[in-house]
């Protein structure tokens, strides 16, 4: 049988339509994998002894992109300041983070790719996702991931609202997803590279920014001056 043109026309764009569409969908966070395990999550507490770590950062999104270095300061149980420097010695930004309270003072660029505070603390080894009602947890050899949300009775990927998916790669924390109606919205990964020293990344899928910070250097220190957790 044989389409009329205008069909045919009809139809492509539908087609180029539908593409469209799908690209820019939420992938769809797959069921909970592993064995079924009573096992409480590793402790992720920040440690009290002062580090400072130096990195280098690309950040990129639909209409901007930008790369420079920069460097973490971290004590325990909940303080981090993270200053970031544009490539090229340009003027950066910088941000406080104390508990859940995160303060990005001055220009916008720092706040522009920064992920939300149960995140940003993910990326520094720390899970500090809100209280929730349910934790599923299932084991895959030395991979614990659990999910922890309103799962009534099953798991993130069928949950009707909010869930985090974390994973552990033995006692560290290597992932955490926020998840939405069963849909992955944002996500950060922690990996060693090859020097050791962790590689970072956070992703908003639907707005379509990513974030890639990799530790070049991690010093312990005696102390840091009271003022750099001053805020504005």
């Amino acid at each position: 049988m044989t389409v009329p043109r205008t069909s045919r026309r009809f139809l492509q764009r539908w087609v180029v339509y539908g593409a469209i569409v799908c690209a820019s969908c939420r992938p769809a966070a797959g069921p909970l994998t592993g064995r079924l395990t009573p096992a409480a999550l590793p402790a992720t507490d920040i440690s009290p002894r002062p580090q400072q770590l130096r990195f280098t950062w690309s950040y990129k999104d639909e209409t901007f992109e930008a790369a420079g270095d920069g460097v973490v300061r971290v004590t325990g149980p909940d303080r981090a300041r993270l200053d970031f420097f544009l490539r090229n010695g340009m003027a950066g930004g910088y941000a406080i983070l104390i508990g859940d309270s995160l303060t990005v003072p001055g220009i916008d660029l720092v706040r522009r790719f920064l992920p939300p505070v149960p995140l940003l603390w993910a990326t520094l080894g720390r899970l500090a996702v809100p209280t929730t009602r349910d934790t599923i947890a299932r084991i895959d050899g030395d991979t614990l991931r659990a999910d922890l949300g309103d799962l009534h009775s099953g798991d993130a990927s069928t949950a009707g609202g909010r869930a985090w998916r974390v994973a552990f790669a033995g006692v560290s924390l290597a992932r955490v997803d926020r998840i939405e109606r069963g849909k992955v919205v944002e996500w950060i990964s922690r990996q060693r590279g090859s020097t050791d020293q962790w590689d970072l990344r956070y992703v908003h899928v639907k707005a379509k920014r990513s974030l890639r910070i990799a530790i070049t250097e991690t010093l312990t220190v005696e102390e840091f001056d009271d003022a750099i957790w001053r805020r504005p």
